[in-house]
């Protein structure tokens, strides 16, 4: 009999909701954490760096590992983790403690993604791509959220570390609630439980070394092009387009709205079997495009438009889609297949954040010719995926049948 894990992929949907507050805490926080740890916006960019660190150090073995011992232990630790984070780095006036603590960040996302990507994909196997999608989902309604709440705390004149401590709150009582829930078997347990001569199988995969190196970068490129949108856009609309900062912070509020609406897009597109790689490669052409327009031409309403339509393309469940590609070339090893393609993504979460504190030195405009620069090479990887993809369908296609 089939289990219902519906309450188990709601609270694991409602982790990422808090882990979207946790990728912008930082950034939103960043002048008064500026006083806080006595340095200057590249200083707080270094720190936020560390979450990329962090990420890379555990996230390939998380991903094995779950594969083996399952996917409960990993999200709890996560949970635990993200509370250190949150509590330890807002009450912290040391820089080197800071850079720890968002090492620990770095590490509860590695362990959250190695055990909830793959539960979703294993608790609904029919759906997997919608059930990943959604995932991004959360995380934009948390980035929907956090910039609210902060604005509220300035206008009431309250302390900023409170949208840390509530971002604590929800993942307590969320981890506590995920402790009496059912997950589905894993490869692990499978494995253990199924006939000697059926052992071998889960160690197989589908994907040949040129598209494990595609999907890899492509991870890296995905993640970079909108990680600089959502650390530096506030910074952008103030410094560059003009912008007051009570309106600047707003743009990541906007930003979300476009990421959401492009995840409830996305979830019927794929359920209506539109090719993935053809959502690859266009939302990929429009992150370029929104990039290169909003760097020619940064008035407020174009930034504002901007904010919107790269929320939807790049932040709307396209890294998502290119996991959910790659994981269906490793059926038996999902655990591995998300921890090479987040390990590539966490390697930019930390080196662009270095890249663009150096930028920033100089200009913030400069940040986003970068981005438009990494958003061109994603496009052109993407349409070399999509190439690629599609000469399999039509090699596999055009093959005889051998057991008809």
């Amino acid at each position: 009999m089939k289990k219902n894990y519906l309450p188990t992929a709601v609270g694991l949907y409602l982790n990422y909701l808090v882990h979207g507050m946790g990728v912008i805490l930082i950034s939103l926080n960043m002048s008064f954490l500026e006083q806080q740890w006595q340095t200057n916006a590249a200083g707080v960019s270094v720190v936020i760096s560390s979450l990329g660190i962090g990420r890379l150090s555990v996230l390939l073995c998380a991903g094995m590992l779950s594969d083996r011992f399952g996917r409960r232990p990993f999200i709890i630790l996560g949970t635990i983790c993200y509370l250190a984070f949150f509590v330890g780095i807002v009450n912290t006036n040391n820089m080197v403690m800071a850079y720890a603590f968002g090492f620990l960040a770095g590490m509860a996302n590695s362990f959250l993604d190695a055990g909830t990507y793959p539960s979703l994909m294993e608790a609904f196997p029919t759906s997997p791509g919608t059930a990943n999608i959604l995932i991004k989902a959360f995380v934009s309604a948390g980035q929907f959220i956090l910039p609210l709440i902060v604005s509220l705390l300035v206008w009431s004149g309250q302390w900023f570390g409170w949208s840390f401590i509530i971002a604590a709150a929800v993942m307590t009582l969320n981890g506590l609630f995920l402790l009496r829930c059912a997950f589905p078997p894993h490869p692990g347990r499978i494995a253990r439980t199924a006939a000697p001569a059926d052992r071998a199988a889960p160690g197989k995969h589908r994907c040949s070394l040129i598209d494990l190196a595609c999907y890899t970068l492509y991870g890296y490129l995905s993640m970079a092009t909108f990680y600089l949108v959502s650390q530096w856009l506030a910074q952008y609309g103030q410094f560059v387009a003009g912008m007051p900062y009570t309106l600047s912070i707003k743009l990541l509020s906007i930003y979300t709205c476009g990421s959401l609406l492009c995840v409830l897009i996305t979830a019927l597109l794929v359920r209506r079997t539109v090719h993935a790689t053809t959502l690859l490669i266009l939302y990929t052409f429009i992150s370029f495009i929104a990039l290169l327009t909003v760097c020619l031409h940064p008035q407020i309403w174009v930034v504002m438009a901007f904010a919107f339509t790269i929320g939807f393309s790049s932040a709307g469940g396209v890294v998502q889609i290119g996991l959910t590609l790659m994981a269906a070339r490793f059926p038996h090893a999902r655990g591995k297949a998300t921890g090479i393609y987040y390990s590539a993504g966490s390697i930019a979460t930390f080196t662009v954040p270095l890249i663009a504190a150096r930028l920033s030195e100089r200009s913030i405009a400069d940040i986003m010719w970068f981005d438009t620069a990494i958003a061109a090479a994603g496009f052109l990887l993407a349409l070399f995926i999509g190439y690629r993809s599609r000469r399999e369908i039509k090699r596999a296609l055009s093959s005889p049948r051998i057991n008809e």
